[in-house]
Parts: structure tokens; sequence; C-alpha cells
């Protein structure tokens, strides 16, 4: 039997998306052996594969920083150059026996076929059996040595019931690499005293790293309960866990965050970085809203710029508009003093993740903030086969982050990023509907995309005509108007 390997775990061997693969298989290209893939077919898909890199070693070097003093470092380990080199031979041999053992095991199959054959003479099934015994170069040891390092570098988890995946990296709880990885797994207050963040361990071994003051008790235990946030991944794991799948699941709470800093992103247009308490975080989906008030009871609504992954710390982009107090007492430079009380998430302009469809992204001024969340939410889960930003705006000014979408493209070889402006005689929504519709001409096959809109309330309504016009189907549409 061949060895199977996990799509997340082929994707880190070959160095691609998992959306890679999965379209890869959806064409006839790769094939699956119940969800998983043979490690000979994906060096067949791959067959330029770069299975020697430094990524481990920089890994373990960063492990080893975060984990020991200097000095214990010298006395007790060799160091990372010399520990990669024995890992990566050990994996070899253990390669090489593998496959010898994959090979035999063909051997004894075909042997026990052609047994049952009448016509088989012992002379014939001794050539043969001579014939088939001979050494043979096997073209996956390198891809198999390479998933066996990778092994003892990372631990893979894989979540029951939604069957998603992630690794652990290091000493992160189970917790962090979830959220980093774009999972929404259900949690409080990450450092061990809500009890909320159980999770039963169904096979393999999870390490406690953290005292916690939640105490299970002796059932939970004996049943295999953990605390994700008080415990890593010792080996391989299988986890039962709750997650949310969607915005119904996620609890409204409210938080008193402190400003963290306020910095510009334009001339119209400031970063408001707040931060939470370390026992008190804001669990949110990528592209929902919150409600923040100052002391003085002076609010507004805004979506949350930021990525799930990082909940401590928030960020939203606020535009200075007349007439609103909120954004001129952020333009006035609120203070590291100052606490500002959180009411959220709400809205249900989230991603949806059980589609594979190619994702298209189209922000009209600063309805970039949730678009920003939803993206990064995007990359992090990397089961998009494409995503595609349009950013509309009336001049280069309204493009305030225009250097990181081009940094997105020149770093994934999926992203594509449109800014759309045109300056002089056309200003304002009438010049954001006319370069929407440029955009339009240039999606020949929109239909097959899920489309995410956002931006001020009249553009998104004459946008979301233009739209479902063209063909796309309603159900592969997500709005967020802003108020202008």
């Amino acid at each position: 039997m061949p060895r199977l390997l996990t799509l997340q775990r082929a994707a880190r061997l070959v160095g691609v998306r998992r959306g890679a693969l999965q379209s890869k298989i959806r064409s006839g290209e790769l094939a699956t052996f119940e969800g998983m893939v043979a490690a000979e077919d994906l060096l067949r898909a791959y067959p330029q594969a770069r299975l020697e890199d430094n990524s481990a070693l920089e890994r373990l070097e960063a492990i080893k920083d975060s984990a020991f003093a200097r000095r214990m470092r010298e006395r007790l380990l060799p160091s990372s150059e010399a520990l990669v080199a024995r890992l990566s031979e050990l994996s070899m041999e253990r390669a090489q026996v593998q496959a010898q053992l994959e090979h035999y095991r063909t051997i004894v199959d075909e042997l026990q076929a052609k047994l049952r054959e009448p016509a088989a003479s012992p002379a014939q099934l001794q050539g043969w059996l001579q014939q088939r015994l001979e050494p043979v170069a096997h073209g996956a040891q390198p891809l198999l040595a390479q998933e066996s390092f990778l092994r003892i570098m990372t631990a893979h988890v894989q979540v029951k019931p939604s069957g998603r995946e992630f690794f652990v990296d290091g000493n992160d709880s189970l917790l962090e690499a979830a959220l980093r990885a774009g999972l929404s797994l259900d949690y409080g207050c990450s450092i061990g005293s809500c009890g909320k963040c159980k999770a039963r361990i169904l096979s393999g071994q999870a390490q406690r790293t953290r005292h916690s003051d939640y105490a299970l008790t002796a059932a939970e235990k004996n049943a295999g309960v953990v605390l994700m946030c008080c415990n890593t991944a010792l080996t391989d794991l299988v986890m039962e866990a709750r997650e949310a799948h969607g915005a119904a699941d996620m609890p409204l709470q409210t938080i008193d965050a402190r400003v963290k800093s306020v910095s510009p992103l334009g001339d119209d247009v400031r970063l408001l970085h707040l931060q939470t308490p370390r026992s008190n975080r804001l669990r949110f989906l990528a592209g929902q809203s919150a409600s923040l008030a100052l002391a003085d009871g002076i609010g507004a609504s805004l979506p949350v710029a930021s990525c799930p992954c990082d909940d401590r710390n928030l960020h939203f982009h606020v535009r200075r508009r007349a007439g609103d107090a909120f954004a001129e007492r952020v333009f006035g430079g609120l203070k590291g003093v100052e606490s500002v009380h959180i009411e959220g998430p709400r809205g249900e302009f989230v991603l949806n993740e059980e589609s594979h469809r190619p994702l298209v992204f189209i922000a009209g001024e600063s309805g970039f903030a949730p678009i920003k969340s939803l993206i990064e939410h995007a990359m992090a889960l990397d089961v998009a086969e494409s995503l595609h930003l349009a950013w509309v705006a009336s001049d280069r000014r309204g493009l305030y982050l225009d250097n990181l979408c081009r940094s997105w493209g020149d770093a994934l070889d999926n992203f594509h990023y449109t800014p759309l402006t045109e300056l002089g005689a056309m200003s304002g929504e009438t010049a954001l509907q006319g370069l929407l519709q440029t955009l339009l001409q240039n999606q020949p096959r929109l239909a097959d995309c899920d489309v995410y809109l956002a931006g001020p309330v009249s553009w998104v309504n004459a946008a979301e005509f233009q739209l479902l016009e063209r063909g796309l189907p309603r159900e592969q549409l997500f709005v967020s108007a802003l108020e202008s």
C-alpha cells in the first residue's frame, strides 16, 4: 500500500497552497484515496518540488532561542546545523527502509496472485522472483524523508467533526496555532481560567505548557479533555473541539480596551490600534464590526480591519468626516491611557469557508477595512484557488494601503491586485461606479467566483445591482454597506 499524506502536509512538502492541490484533484491530475494523496503521485504532479531548503533550520533556531538560555543550549544541544544534518540522515534511512518494505509487500501480493495461476511453473516463478527482488530506485524517497523530518519539526492536528487541519510549530499552544491557521475554535480568556477552549484528544499526545486556574473534572481527564490554550501537541493529534460556523455562533462581548496607538494611513484616514486585556480578548470572524465608545459617550460602529488570528490587537480605519465627533477625537490624538469600550462582534459579512471557488474582493474607498480582514483570513485558511482584490477610489489618496496590497501580489502567486482610480473630471460616487464598470468588463467569469463587496451605502447598492445584472448568483455575493 502506498504511503498516504494529508493534503495539508502534502502542500507543505512541495511548497504549494492546499488550494492548488485541490485544483489538481478536481482536474484529475492528482489522485486521492479517502481525502489523502500518495507520495509517488504527489511527486509525479510536482517533479520539480524543492525538497531541501533551510526553513526547517530556521524554525529550529527560533525554537531553541525561545526555549533555552544560551548557556544551557550550548551545553546540552549540538548546533542547529548538526541537528538538522543528523535528523535528515535518519529520515532518509527511515524512508529507504520504508520503501523497501513497500516493495516487498507488493512482491508478496503479486506472488500470491501468480501461485493461483495453474500454468505457472516453478522455474518461471523463480525467474520472475529473482527479477522482482533486484534493487529498485524509489523516486519518492526524498519526499518521504522530508515528510519524516517535517513530522519531527511540526505536529499535524486534525479537528473533528469538521475535518479541518493545522500545524503546531515549536511550543505554540493548540489554540494559538489553530487561530493562526484561520480556524474559529471556541475559546474565552486564552489563559486557562474560563474552560471554554476544551477539546477532547481522540488520538496522539498533548502536553501541558502552562498552569491553568480552571480545574477539569476527573471524568474529563479520563476522557482525554484538555484546555487548548494550556497544551501543545507532543505528537500528531486528532481532537474533537467546538468551532464557529458562522456569525450566529459568535457571542456578543463587552470589553474595555486601551488605546495602543493612533497613526496616519493617509491625509484623511487614521489607524486606531486598540489592545484588549490578556484575559478578555475579542473573539470575532473576519469582516465583522464592533461598536466603540469613549469615556464621554462619543462612539462609532466600525469594521475590524485586522485578522481574527490576533484577537488582542484590534485595528480600525477611521476616516475623517464632517460632523463625526468620534473621528474628530481620533484625529485630535487619543492617548494611550484612554479607555475604549468595545461591544461586538456584529454583522454577517464573513467568509464562506465551505466554498472553494475563486474569491473576488471589491473595496470602495474605506470599505477596504473589512475586506483587508477577510483577505488576511483567506490567506491563513489557504484553500481558495485564487484571490483578486479590486480597490476602487476616486483618486490615489483613497488607496491608503496601496503598498500593502502590492506586497501581497508580489509574495503570493495566486493573489492579484487591481487599483482603480481616475483623476480629474470624475469625482465621488460617479467615478466609483464608472470604475467598477471597467472592473466588471475584465471579469468575464464572475459567475464562477464568490464576490465580497464593501464600501459606502449608495455606491454599494449600485455595484450590487451591476454585479447581479452580469449574472453573479445572489448566494455568491456578500455585501457590507458602510455609512457614507
